[in-house]
């Protein structure tokens, strides 16, 4: 058999399983599990993912006389005297050696096109992330991982990007790829992702934000802004006062119009002067340093106590344009409980209400997409934005991890009471750099949950926060030996049932993106 009879073998083997998740190739006695449509048939070469002994990696099938131009790194077997197949592990030498040979797997800019972000904290639920976005008007943002993130994991923003790549080879996702560089906040930051390929970087100015600024007194805010670096602004208060309080600010064509006191604007200035500062530092550092691929900005002021008022969005987009950064999306601070890995809470009219105004806002200005994050979950929100025809992105992480633990609860119980009881012992530390109220008292040790019990609790919103933010504790802790507590049990279970855990995230993102069926 030679290289052209196999490659009809290949064809004809993919058209006659297109719909099914994998099927049987044997050549020349070697037997391969093959994912349907990862299949490539290019001109030296076939390419496809392979499944063996809950292992996947990719083979390619070329003449041996054209090995030459076969650049994938791998072990290489002769079929017979002409052909060789050569399996290749899913690693980052492969990861760049494909972007190389398919343009597809590169990320790309989305621009104003709808879009949601996958994170992706175990490297293993893309394949799920994707197979729910079928269907649906989204453009997927695959390779999402901040540096908190990154840091409680001990992943490399390589190992997220690989990741990504790889989902999409298996998936013959060929639409391309967001890859965002999530809650940047220093020069550090953005040097780290940017060499590695991401596109879309999320400056976090919230450490610059100023909480307390709706409630001082005038004379602290004066004091602030005596103070304050007007030559970096590029301009004035007097200024300011003339743009935003001497008239009404009418709003898109619509009814809403702002009334903007002198107070209202010292209090905008005080909350996010230095913020916008800081973001402009970060954009020019950006700009100067870029690299080939394009890039584009989203800015989020979201994680911060004090709520984003229609005014205080008017004034940063309008700000952020004139001092000329350039962004795609604007996160802000939502009025009511945007908390991990549960359900809105708050009054969802007075959400309505105030969404309403950012909406129009947004049209105002009408270059740049909303964003919301802490994105998991929120199904109650997503009713009401489904409403507005305007370009949103929803931002998501923790919630695969927790459906990944959803599997581990109907798989390996014993295992996923050994996590409980020990993020019991962890969240009271770990969640103070989340926005959660869940409380341990509210849940019991693990033993006195039935294994029906222990799958509920994925639905149980103190059992999920608890679960949600000791992820980097479960995935790095180790024994006194140097052996990791979970990790490697973790994984082990989930790749042995990783087509239970594909379902699961395919039916938990479905739920998520159905509010926003055309």
């Amino acid at each position: 058999m030679n290289f052209i009879e196999l490659k009809k073998i290949i064809i004809n083997k993919k058209e006659h399983n297109s719909s099914k998740i994998n099927f049987e190739l044997i050549l020349d006695n070697k037997k391969f599990i093959v994912f349907s449509n990862s299949v490539r048939i290019e001109k030296y070469f076939c390419l496809f993912v392979v499944k063996e002994n809950n292992f996947n990696f990719f083979t390619v099938v070329f003449n041996k006389a054209d090995s030459d131009k076969i650049n994938f790194s791998g072990e290489d077997v002769e079929l017979n005297e002409e052909v060789i197949f050569r399996e290749c592990r899913f690693n980052h030498e492969n990861s760049k050696k494909l972007q190389t040979q398919f343009s597809f797997l590169k990320p790309k800019i989305i621009g104003l096109n709808n879009s949601f972000g996958f994170g992706d904290r175990l490297g293993i639920a893309n394949a799920g992330h994707l197979r729910s976005l079928a269907g649906f008007d989204f453009e997927p943002v695959l390779a999402q991982q901040s540096i908190r993130e990154l840091t409680r994991t001990q992943r490399k923003p390589s190992d997220v990007m690989d990741a990504a790549v790889f989902a999409c080879l298996q998936e013959g996702w060929t639409s391309g790829f967001g890859a965002d560089a999530d809650h940047l906040k220093t020069k550090e930051d953005i040097q780290l992702m940017l060499k590695e390929g991401y596109t879309f970087f999320t400056f976090d100015p919230s450490d610059f934000v100023n909480n307390y600024a709706d409630t001082l007194a005038e004379e602290k805010l004066n004091e602030f802004l005596d103070d304050f670096g007007w030559g970096r602004f590029e301009t004035f208060f007097e200024e300011l006062k003339k743009t935003y309080c001497k008239k009404k600010l009418n709003i898109n064509n619509s009814n809403l119009s702002l009334e903007v006191s002198e107070m209202e604007l010292k209090r905008a200035l005080v909350k996010y002067g230095n913020a916008l500062l800081h973001i402009k530092i970060l954009y020019e550092y950006l700009l100067e340093i870029k690299a080939p691929q394009e890039v584009e900005v989203e800015i989020s002021i979201d994680e911060t106590e004090s709520v984003t008022s229609a005014f205080e969005h008017y004034f940063i987009a309008d700000q952020l344009h004139r001092l000329g950064i350039d962004y795609i999306s604007l996160a802000p601070r939502f009025i009511g409980d945007f908390e991990k890995g549960i359900d809105y809470k708050g009054d969802i009219q007075v959400f309505e209400d105030e969404f309403k105004k950012h909406v129009l806002i947004l049209k105002h200005f009408g270059d740049y997409k909303l964003s919301l994050h802490s994105g998991s979950d929120k199904f109650t929100a997503y009713k009401i934005i489904a409403k507005y025809d305007i370009p949103i992105h929803i931002k998501t992480a923790g919630t695969s991890y927790l459906e990944a633990l959803r599997t581990i609860a109907s798989v390996k119980p014993d295992l996923f009471r050994e996590i409980l009881d020990y993020s019991r012992t962890l969240y009271n530390k770990e969640k103070r750099t989340y926005r959660v109220s869940a409380s341990v008292e509210k849940t019991k040790p693990a033993a006195e949950y039935s294994d029906t019990e222990l799958l509920n609790l994925l639905n149980d919103d103190n059992a999920r926060q608890i679960l949600h933010v000791t992820y980097g504790r479960i995935l790095t802790d180790k024994n006194s030996n140097g052996e990791y507590l979970f990790k490697e049990k973790l994984f082990s279970a989930l790749i042995e049932n990783q087509d239970l855990y594909d379902k699961c995230l395919t039916k938990h993102f479905i739920k998520h993106l159905s509010p926003f069926k055309k």
